[in-house]
């Protein structure tokens, strides 16, 4: 199999060659559609008098010129989506090489304030692992991302091991997915655009089904008419100003119309893009295959309907092209022919346009899994176990520290234990916190984790590690602790959890803490939750010989030669090395 930066030098090499064509196909399509333009205005210089050569000629190079201006919009189109692809390969390239990934979006505005997890372990923010993983291209397909980040679920986790697989192995695919999606540059969310096509009140007559054919037939036999001089020109203008008088009547309806489904072209063009995409791949995993048929139809495929739509938008909006819209609004009556045929789409498809919005953003969602997945084949599926069984974990690291430099530690906890970690300033307890934390989120939304080997038993995650005060609430520090303390002992009334606390109680006194420490800890044994908290209270320890299924950990530092010696690896017993007293003299803030 292709290493990472191997496919994705390719990848670059191939479309940087490809761009390259398509600007010179976009260099002479400009100058191709100039001439056209021109000849327009030569051809009315020169025949102006001469009707009978002057309008159809006019109409033969509009056409053309219409053609050549959506013929050069596609190539634009194709070479953007060529360069979004250019710069998807490089932005990994870029992470993988570097270690960089800070140009991507932070996702601070998932961060949920009191929630089971996600500030205590940075899910989100500067550096943080929703900024490491997430690779969506729509708005929508990124909150989703935060949802599944989020959802502290537990429930078909190998469902979601093999979605993740599948996607993983199908890179060229998920690439194209998604500098598709990057095209979308829409002006309203889909939420909103949802709401529209669920009110919306139809206001175009229903005989406009039939009437504007028959008035376009009636034109050409007018333009025929006065082609051999059977009536003249006053007629034709009369009968012109008639199909003008029909469309101005719903001139300000059409006008609203237009201008809302303007706002959501981009977004159905490529939405049905993006819904092929989907109809024309196979897969093999449940939950892809199960998220295919939510976009399935009977008739049609959802894409071609979405199509439809999209063109019917594009044929409405030719109105604002002036040339166009003053010749096709009187003689054919565009606007109203083309503002039924929306209505009509609305009306019968507008409830199933939810769900295939729903299916492109958990795709786009589901994307960055599979991107993760693939760009960290030495991760391992963690092998789902029964319940009560707990966690086990061979070199477990946290995914966004340097490789070269990461020390990794085996793991291993049963249902029912509680860790007590001490451990001198520095020497590594918060990060293995994480890193545990981590690796309990990962597993339960599908994704392999850091580590050599793994197997657990899936399990919601609670922790209590950055708690502050709030001056704008009058709350103090310690009164925000006993808050959350509550909210974990809440919990876990109804549900398993996984808590990880760290050093708790900070806000009272060393015997008021040492005492309601070990009452709390006492609480949550007695409550059958598994877990580990990390302490600097080595008194806390001594409840390891009273319940058998408390263990104690720590984490050592030693003094080489005057420094300070970290070795962050996991080790059995209690702490009895600290540093506080030698960092203060030697960084001279006390004396010796």
């Amino acid at each position: 199999m292709t290493k990472p930066t191997e496919f994705y030098k390719s990848q670059s090499s191939k479309y940087t060659g490809i761009e390259k064509q398509l600007t010179k196909k976009l260099i002479f399509s400009s100058t191709l559609r100039l001439i056209v333009f021109l000849a327009i205005f030569g051809i009315i210089y020169f025949f102006f008098g001469n009707a009978s050569v002057l309008i159809p000629a006019v109409i033969a190079l509009l056409a053309i010129f219409i053609f050549l201006v959506s013929r050069h919009s596609d190539l634009k189109k194709e070479r953007e989506k060529i360069r979004a692809l250019i710069k998807l390969n490089e932005q990994e390239l870029k992470i993988i090489e570097t270690g960089d990934f800070s140009d991507l979006p932070e996702g601070l505005e998932f961060d949920i304030e009191g929630h089971e997890f996600s500030r205590d372990i940075d899910l989100f923010g500067r550096k943080s692992f929703f900024q490491y993983l997430n690779r969506t291209a729509l708005q929508e397909g990124k909150a989703r991302l935060a949802r599944i980040l989020l959802a502290n679920k537990t429930d078909r986790i190998e469902r979601k091991q093999e979605a993740v697989k599948e996607l993983a192995s199908k890179a060229d695919w998920r690439q194209n997915y998604t500098a598709t999606a990057t095209l979308v540059k829409t002006e309203t969310d889909s939420q909103t655009i949802l709401k529209w096509l669920q009110n919306y009140k139809a206001f175009v007559p229903g005989f406009m089904k039939w009437f504007p054919a028959v008035f376009s037939v009636l034109s050409i036999g007018v333009f025929v008419a006065y082609y051999f001089d059977f009536i003249g020109f006053w007629q034709l203008l009369l009968w012109y100003l008639v199909g003008m008088m029909i469309s101005g009547f719903y001139l300000k309806k059409i006008n609203e119309l237009s201008s809302n489904v303007s706002k959501a072209q981009d977004t159905f063009q490529q939405y049905y893009q993006l819904l092929a995409f989907i109809e024309n791949e196979h897969f093999d995993s449940e939950l892809m295959k199960k998220l295919k048929r939510s976009i399935e139809s009977e008739s049609k495929k959802a894409s071609v309907i979405l199509q439809e739509f999209s063109k019917a938008i594009d044929a409405l909006d030719q109105r604002n092209n002036i040339l166009f819209g003053i010749v096709a609004n009187g003689f054919f009556l565009w606007d109203l022919r083309q503002s039924y045929r929306l209505e009509k789409w609305i009306a019968n498809h507008h409830e199933a346009v939810e769900h295939w919005f729903e299916a492109v953003e958990r795709t786009d969602a589901y994307n960055s899994l599979g991107n993760f997945a693939f760009n960290h084949r030495s991760y391992v599926f963690p092998k789902i176990l029964s319940e009560k069984k707990g966690i086990k974990a061979t070199n477990l690291g946290h995914p966004l520290l340097d490789a070269k430099k990461r020390v990794d530690n085996d793991f291993e906890i049963t249902a029912d234990q509680f860790f007590i970690i001490t451990g001198a300033n520095m020497a590594g307890k918060s990060t293995f916190l994480r890193t545990v934390a981590l690796q309990i989120v990962m597993s339960n939304i599908g994704l392999p984790v850091c580590a050599e080997s793994c197997s657990y038993s899936p399990i919601k995650l609670i922790t209590s590690m950055r708690t502050s005060d709030s001056l704008g609430d009058d709350e103090s520090y310690f009164f925000s602790e006993l808050k959350r303390l509550k909210y974990i002992v809440d919990r876990i009334q109804d549900e398993k959890y996984f808590i990880i606390l760290d050093e708790i109680l900070k806000g009272t006194n060393s015997t008021d803490k040492a005492i309601g420490s070990r009452k709390f800890v006492q609480r949550l044994v007695g409550s059958s939750s598994t877990g580990i908290i990390a302490t600097h209270d080595l008194s806390l320890c001594e409840i390891s010989q009273e319940l058998e299924q408390v263990k104690n950990y720590y984490f050592d530092a030693e003094i080489v030669n005057d420094e300070l010696h970290f070795d962050y690896h996991l080790k059995t017993g209690v702490c009895q090395n600290m540093n506080a007293s030698f960092l203060l003299r030697k960084m001279k803030i006390v004396e010796e």
